[in-house]
């Protein structure tokens, strides 16, 4: 891993540009965050060593945004001369050694904004936990990596005994030169370059697809499949779906479950699908059910997910395509909800991959900002609820002699009703529910629902017994 190098190099991709400028409106936070249930806090001089290390690896720990000179300059990664890893490992005792205290302020520091002077992470070390227990909030700013860049990174600072030696040292990179003169220039030429591949490449086929029809969808061409894309995920509409879910704030709540592993993949299995499936499945019927007891049925709901396209072991960046779809909310039978949403994935899992993206991305900076965040803030409210799937190790492993019980995602809001996340580990999907509390008015009840929910997909995938669908 020594001298791994920073994916995209100095300058943000576009994409990421684009989440650097939209988080500049409160609502569009691109945090992601993950709360760690450690069986004993970890020895601090040892765990900072650690971070001090895997700074060294990922540079981009040590290194901040800079805007450009002028208004067509991308920003870039540059190294912070004042870098002190004790302003990103930091330490506080929990005044009330309560679960419902632990997610407060999990959830509060998550969203909060980070120092955009300085590196865009914090590692915070949290004692104080009943039985002796600590935990650990991660969070980090989406434009240092995405859901499965950060899992890759975890390697970097997790082991797998508790008595795991120090890793042998690494010697820092060298600094790169910037000339802000000469990254304007780089800039301009991109921007240039990309609008005249765009319109070259438009021309071409659109000529093409009218003189030869039958052949668009054979040839797969990126531009016009991407524009067949943004018009299939932009048609959901205007507005949310959700009768109930037509605010939005900045008031949180977080909350956690957990599901066993082994049960929820045979009870996917037996229905027909994926565990992916089954999770989206729970999330689409726990919001229905909610939407039910509330008097206020909704037969579909829009949906966020984040698909990986992630095909090496880059540490950084973000490799994911951003997708959104209608999911079936409606009373029905398990099994006929399941193969529906089956069904749905299967259509969302085909839409091009984050090269689109970043093309479209390159044009949308054009835009300015305060354009840009309000229109983010109007798409993001037609959306009700974002998922996210992740996975982690299968195995024990460890923070700084500290046993890692349980990880607890907490994945971005980014202006919809609430996001439920999950992460395997140790046989357990550990779900983490952030919820914007002026959308969902009883936070507790969509989490009540969302776990009758999953237990009922448990039940009908053929799994004996009363499912272990637990809130730690």
């Amino acid at each position: 891993m020594e001298g791994a190098p920073t994916p995209g190099g100095n300058q943000l991709t576009e994409f990421e540009t684009l989440m650097w400028h939209l988080e500049r409106h409160p609502q569009l936070s691109s945090n992601i965050a993950n709360l760690t249930i450690l069986d004993r806090a970890p020895d601090r001089d040892a765990f900072t060593a650690t971070m001090e290390r895997a700074s060294l690896v990922f540079p981009r720990l040590r290194q901040r945004i800079v805007e450009g000179p002028g208004p067509f300059s991308t920003p870039r990664w540059e190294p912070d001369p004042d870098f002190d890893i004790t302003r990103h490992v930091t330490h506080l005792k929990l005044r009330r050694p309560s679960r419902a205290a632990l997610h407060e302020l999990a959830v509060q520091r998550a969203l909060t904004p980070f120092d955009r002077s300085r590196p865009l992470w914090e590692f915070l070390i949290i004692e104080g936990l009943a039985g002796g227990k600590a935990a650990m909030l991660q969070r980090l700013h989406h434009t240092l990596t995405d859901g499965e860049g950060g899992l890759r990174l975890s390697l970097e600072f997790i082991d797998f005994t508790r008595d795991a030696p120090a890793r042998p040292p690494v010697e820092a990179p060298p600094a790169p030169h910037t000339n802000w003169w000469s990254s304007m220039g780089e800039s301009l030429e991109r921007a240039a370059r990309q609008q005249l591949d765009f319109a070259r490449r438009t021309v071409d086929e659109v000529a093409h697809a009218v003189t030869h029809p039958t052949s668009v969808v054979e040839t797969g061409a990126e531009l016009v499949e991407l524009a067949r894309s943004t018009a299939r995920q932009a048609s959901v509409g205007v507005r949310p779906m959700s009768p109930l879910w037509t605010q939005r704030s900045l008031g949180r709540s977080f909350d956690t479950f957990d599901l066993p592993l082994a049960p929820a993949k045979a009870a996917a299995t037996a229905l027909g699908g994926t565990l992916n499936d089954l999770f989206v499945c729970g999330a689409a019927a726990g919001a229905g059910r909610y939407h039910d007891e509330m008097h206020a049925p909704a037969d579909r709901l829009r949906m966020a997910m984040p698909i990986s396209r992630r095909a090496d072991k880059s540490l950084g960046g973000n490799v994911f395509s951003p997708t959104q779809t209608a999911v079936p909310t409606a009373p029905m039978a398990v099994e006929e909800r399941f193969r529906r949403v089956h069904d749905v994935l299967a259509v969302a899992k085909g839409e091009p991959p984050v090269g689109s993206n970043d093309l479209l991305a390159g044009f949308i900076n054009l835009v300015p900002t305060p354009v840009l965040t309000r229109a983010g803030v109007r798409i993001a409210g037609v959306l009700d609820f974002v998922t996210s799937n992740l996975r982690a190790a299968p195995m024990d492993v460890f923070m700084a002699g500290a046993l890692v019980e349980s990880n607890y995602p907490l994945g971005p809001v980014a202006g919809t009703a609430f996001n439920l996340t999950t992460m395997s580990y140790r046989g357990s999907l550990c779900m983490g529910v952030v919820i914007d509390t002026a959308a969902i008015a009883e936070p507790k009840r969509l989490v009540r629902c969302l776990q009758r929910s999953f237990a009922d997909l448990l039940r009908a995938g053929g799994q004996p017994g009363e499912p272990d669908v637990s809130s730690r």
